[in-house]
C-alpha cells in the first residue's frame, strides 16, 4: 500500500517493516554520503515505468513517487484534488469537468494541460497500447467499444480537454466513485511529444519528464533507481534530495543491509518478525489487500468448477497466519475487512469430506488418475511458505501431489500473460477505496483477470 504524506511531500511504501528512528533517517555514522536520500530495497527491477501499462507494485510505488494524477487521496480515502484544482459534476452525474491547477509544470517546466491527460486516457484505451488496465475506464463513453476494436475513431470518446484548464468527462452512467479512480496510475497525464520522440526509450532517465515531487536521475538496471527532488513540483520542493531504490531479491540480504545503516527501512521476513515485533522501529500496518491462488479455467483440470470447488474447500487457511506471524486474516470473501461490502460469511469454508465428494464427483475418488499440475508463483520468502503450505494440503486432504515453480518477478509476469499456468499466486490491493475495484477484477473485460 503506497501512503502519500503531504506535509511531507513524499511517499513511501508501508507493509511490515521497519523505519530506522524515523521514516525518512537512520543510524548516526552509517548515512548515505548525501546525508538527505533515503534508501531503501524493492525486490525485483520494475517491468516498465509506463504508467499505461505499469501493473505490479514495484512499478506503482516509483511511479507514485514521480507523478501527480488528478486527484489524490487524503488520509480518510476520500478523494481530494491534486494536479485538478477542484471538478464539477453535471446533475444526472454524467458528466465531470476537472479544472487543472495553473500551478502544476513537468519536471522541464512545461505546464500541465487537460491535453496532456487526454492524450493519455486515449493511449490507455487505444488496442495498439495493450493495457491491463484500460478498464479501469469503461464508464467512459465508447471506451469500451474502442478499446475492444469496435469503435476506431478516438474522437468519439467521452473524454475531451475543452482548452488547456479544462478536462471534460463523459460517463455512459453516474459513477460516484470516478474520482477516485483519477488518483491511480495508469490515469496519470503523458506528454505526447515524450513518446513520440523517444518511443519504447521514453522512460528511460534523461528523456522522461514527469509532474510529481521527484524525477527519475538514474536507473542501473538491475541495480538500483534514483530519484531526485523535482524543483518545479507544484507542491513545494520535498524535503529529502533523493531517494533511492535498491533492487535486492533477497528479503534477508535486505534486513542486513538495514542493520547495517544501508538502508532505511525494510520489510521484513516472516521468520525475522518475532524478534522484531517488540522493537520500537518495528511498525505493522493493515492494508486494503487480498492474497490469492487463481485457476485457469480454460485448462484441464480446472474447467472443472467442482475440482476448482475442492482444492478450495482443502485449504485451512487459518494455517497462514501461523506461518507468516505477520498478523493477517484469513480471508474467504474477496472484498477486504474495513472496505464496503466486506462479508466474513460468503466463501468456502474448510471442509475436507466435501472435497473429496466433489474430487469423486469430478472422476478423480481419492486423488487417482489426477494429472500431473505446477503451481506457479514469484520469488518471495512468504510466496515460498504459503506454496509449500498450500502443496502440503493438497496432499494431505486430497491425495494431490503438486508441483511447484518459483519464478523471478518479471519472468513469472511474462508466463501469467503468454501462457496462464493451471494455477498461480497473485494478489491485489486497492487502487481506490471501493468495491468495485476488486469485483471488477475478474470479470471477462478485465485487463488483470488470468483465471480465464
Amino acid at each position: 500500500m503506497l501512503l502519500k504524506y503531504i506535509n511531507t511531500r513524499y511517499i513511501i511504501f508501508l507493509s511490515l517493516l521497519l523505519p530506522i528512528v524515523s521514516t525518512f533517517s537512520c543510524k548516526p555514522g552509517n548515512r548515505d554520503k548525501d546525508n538527505n536520500v533515503f534508501r531503501m530495497a524493492v525486490s525485483s527491477e520494475p517491468p516498465t515505468l509506463d504508467w499505461n501499462l505499469a501493473t505490479d507494485s514495484i512499478s506503482i510505488r516509483v511511479i507514485e513517487n514521480i507523478m501527480e494524477g488528478l486527484t489524490q487521496f487524503d488520509q480518510n480515502l476520500n478523494p481530494v484534488p491534486a494536479a485538478a484544482s477542484g471538478w464539477s459534476v453535471s446533475g444526472d452525474g454524467r458528466t465531470y469537468i476537472f479544472s487543472i491547477r495553473d500551478s502544476v509544470h513537468w519536471s522541464d517546466g512545461r505546464k500541465v494541460t487537460a491535453y496532456d491527460f487526454e492524450y493519455s486516457w486515449k493511449r490507455l484505451l487505444n488496442p495498439a497500447t495493450a493495457s491491463q488496465y484500460a478498464y479501469f475506464l469503461y464508464d467512459i463513453v465508447n471506451a469500451y467499444e474502442y478499446n475492444s476494436g469496435q469503435l476506431k475513431d478516438p474522437s468519439l470518446l467521452g473524454v475531451k480537454a475543452l482548452n488547456d484548464a479544462a478536462l471534460q468527462v463523459r460517463l455512459k452512467r453516474p459513477v460516484v466513485y470516478f474520482p477516485s479512480i483519477t488518483a491511480f496510475t495508469a490515469t496519470f497525464p503523458l506528454r505526447r511529444d515524450i513518446v513520440e520522440k523517444y518511443g519504447d526509450q521514453w522512460t528511460e532517465p534523461g528523456n522522461m519528464v514527469t509532474n510529481g515531487p521527484f524525477t527519475l536521475s538514474e536507473w542501473r538496471h538491475e541495480y538500483s533507481l534514483t530519484l531526485t527532488a523535482n524543483r518545479n513540483y507544484f507542491g513545494g520542493r520535498p524535503r529529502l534530495d533523493a531517494v533511492r531504490f535498491y533492487v535486492i531479491g533477497e528479503s534477508t540480504t535486505a534486513l542486513t543491509l538495514y542493520e547495517t545503516g544501508g538502508l532505511d527501512i525494510v520489510s521484513l521476513p516472516p521468520l525475522a518478525i518475532p524478534s522484531y515485533k517488540n522493537h520500537r522501529e518495528y511498525i505493522r500496518h493493515p492494508l486494503l489487500r487480498g492474497y490469492y491462488y487463481g485457476f485457469n479455467v480454460e485448462k484441464p483440470p480446472f474447467n472443472d468448477r467442482r475440482i476448482r470447488q475442492a482444492f478450495s474447500m482443502a485449504i485451512d487457511r487459518r494455517a497462514f497466519p501461523e506461518i507468516l506471524k505477520g498478523g493477517e486474516l484469513p480471508a474467504t470473501s474477496w472484498i477486504p475487512e474495513g472496505m464496503l461490502a466486506y462479508n466474513p460469511s460468503v466463501g468456502l469454508r474448510f471442509n475436507p469430506d466435501g472435497a473429496n465428494a466433489l474430487l469423486k464427483e469430478a472422476g478423480y475418488a481419492g486423488g487417482a488418475g489426477f494429472p500431473v499440475v505446477i503451481a506457479v508463483f514469484s520469488t518471495n520468502p512468504e510466496n515460498l511458505l504459503i506454496a509449500q503450505n498450500l502443496q502440503a494440503q493438497w496432499k494431505k486432504n486430497l491425495n494431490i501431489n503438486i508441483s511447484l515453480d518459483n519464478q523471478e518477478w518479471k519472468v513469472f509476469l511474462k508466463t501469467l500473460q503468454n501462457n496462464t499456468p493451471p494455477i498461480f499466486r497473485l494478489g491485489w490491493g486497492a487502487d481506490y477505496p471501493d468495491p468495485d475495484n476488486f469485483m471488477n477484477l475478474f470479470t471477462s473485460s478485465s485487463g488483470n483477470n488470468r483465471t480465464h
